[in-house]
């Protein structure tokens, strides 16, 4: 693709009706348009930032991505709309060998095209470099106490949370954080219902969702309590209904090895996750709220298990809501048994059989498990996830994708997130092909 002018096309996100997000805003387009790059951006009526304001910055506006060469998205793209021989770049949800996402990946081999899948984009200690994931913790956070406060209430309790709306009902992200600021300050000043003191947040997970959990829980009258003195903290009632207390889980205090002569390591678990059991289960009569950030498959011991529920939620219990941000159905929290939607992000888990509800109301606890939470504030999740995909547009457009992938001249945190190259699986994800098996 080198010495010839490149276009670079902005597909339509139309995964669903709440998708408004953007891989790159208007005034980054303008900052990198030259006359060696144009860029096309497909129409649409509910992206945060709009045609004109793309037309603005001085990209074309039109339905055919034909011309273009890259094709940045967002979300996975309809395998009947993937063309022959194109650069595609968005979360593909493949590198787990997704088999919804199946299809897809095989269409993108037999076009010949390139996938390169931000997910897989990292830096040297493999932490992820272009993301949405803290705007899922802000907009997870948000969700988890507006449901924490309709269930107390349903309960028939009043509480400083219920005034807290869910997160895409607020105009922007500053609109909420004064909102949810003016709730902790009536903790503050008034103190909670002494019926449900202590509120105890616990927070399953430090990483990028997890950073924008605690942005939202910081708001509040906060006192961390450590994992490993959360019990007698709950057992010895020494706590205030002027303060909200939070609970950070790392990944020693969720599992212990099975064999009880030894002792956990970290590097030791991740690849050997079978050599651990899942401790957490102690935790939960002491939570309010769980919320999970971490990344889970099927290796790995469950935070919440139906039969934790099961055991847990047989009478009065404290645990009213789980905001499940990972949302891996079935997955740490077994009873996340489906994906929710921004228009009905809620249900309450019935322990006793295993059925749902939307909303709050009924026995057991409420799930929260909307699958795409940083679309609930698509304009500032936009912004800064297209501030860290700028500066790699040029390195990518430049690059000679007609060359060979031993060859292909790309930064290697980029080159590391080429999942296919000229129709074919690259090296590091040659495992996928016993996905794409019978397809």
């Amino acid at each position: 693709m080198k010495n010839k002018p490149i276009t670079i096309g902005i597909r339509r996100e139309d995964k669903n009706r709440w998708e408004a997000r953007v891989p790159l805003i208007p005034s980054d387009i303008k900052k990198l348009g030259n006359t060696n790059l144009k860029f096309i951006v497909q129409p649409s009526t509910i992206r945060t930032f709009s045609d004109a304001q793309y037309k603005k910055a001085g990209a074309k506006i039109s339905e055919d991505l034909s011309q273009c060469d890259i094709i940045f998205a967002v979300k996975e793209i309809p395998e009947h709309l993937i063309q022959n021989k194109k650069v595609y770049i968005f979360f593909s949800h493949t590198i787990k060998g997704q088999s919804h996402n199946m299809p897809m990946l095989k269409r993108i081999i037999d076009s010949k095209s390139t996938l390169i899948d931000y997910e897989k984009i990292l830096d040297k200690n493999n932490k992820k470099i272009i993301f949405f994931g803290k705007y899922a913790g802000l907009a997870g956070m948000i969700d988890t106490l507006m449901a924490f406060g309709q269930k107390i209430s349903y309960k028939g309790i009043k509480n400083p949370f219920e005034k807290i709306k869910q997160a895409i009902k607020y105009k922007n992200l500053d609109d909420a954080i004064k909102n949810i600021s003016a709730a902790g300050k009536q903790i503050e000043k008034h103190g909670l219902n002494p019926t449900i003191a202590p509120v105890v947040i616990g927070i399953a997970g430090y990483g990028n969702v997890a950073k924008g959990v605690q942005r939202i829980v910081n708001l509040l009258p906060i006192e961390e309590i450590s994992p490993d003195n959360l019990i007698n903290f709950f057992q010895n009632r020494s706590f205030s209904n002027k303060k909200i207390y939070k609970t950070v889980f790392y990944e020693k205090d969720m599992v212990a090895p099975v064999k009880s002569s030894d002792s956990f390591e970290l590097q030791d678990y991740f690849k050997n996750p079978e050599k651990y059991k899942s401790q957490f289960k102690k935790y939960l009569p002491c939570l309010s709220m769980l919320v999970n950030c971490i990344y889970w498959d099927k290796r790995y011991p469950r935070l919440v298990t139906k039969k934790d529920a099961e055991l847990l939620f047989k009478d009065d219990y404290k645990l009213k809501v789980i905001g499940d941000i990972s949302c891996d159905v079935e997955g740490a929290i077994e009873i996340t048994v489906k994906s929710t939607s921004p228009d009905n992000p809620v249900y309450t888990y019935n322990p006793s059989n295993g059925s749902t509800k939307y909303g709050v109301s009924g026995n057991g606890p409420v799930i929260l498990a909307v699958d795409n939470l940083p679309c609930e504030l698509p304009k500032e999740s936009s912004e800064e996830f297209s501030d860290a995909l700028k500066p790699y547009v040029a390195k990518i457009y430049k690059a000679d994708f007609n060359a060979s992938f031993e060859n292909l001249s790309l930064p290697p945190e980029i080159k590391k997130a080429v999942i296919v190259h000229k129709g074919k699986l690259t090296p590091d994800y040659k495992y996928l092909k016993k996905h794409l098996r019978g397809l």
